[in-house]
């Protein structure tokens, strides 16, 4: 098993009607972007977003992206960020 750490970036946003928000994007990734009412929904969607596109990746015989650590690990793990 192995688990990938991306850097992603999570920006102060206004949504449509300036109703503030946040952004956030995986820039070793193409068309990793998302938005969230709070930085952690922000996270959180990012996160799924990358996993979604790996997946969608590996489906298609593609090579995950450079720039990301990889570890190689023998159970699951959570990486938490504090």
């Amino acid at each position: 098993m192995k688990s990938y750490v991306f850097e992603v970036v999570i920006e102060e946003d206004q949504f449509e009607y300036g109703r503030p928000g946040f952004s956030a994007h995986c820039p070793s990734i193409e068309g990793a972007y998302t938005w969230g009412e709070t930085r952690d929904q922000a996270l959180e969607r990012i996160q799924e977003a990358v996993k979604l596109i790996l997946d969608e990746m590996r489906d298609e015989g593609k090579p995950v992206p450079p720039n990301s650590a990889v570890m190689e690990l023998e159970s699951p793990a959570v990486l938490v960020t504090v």
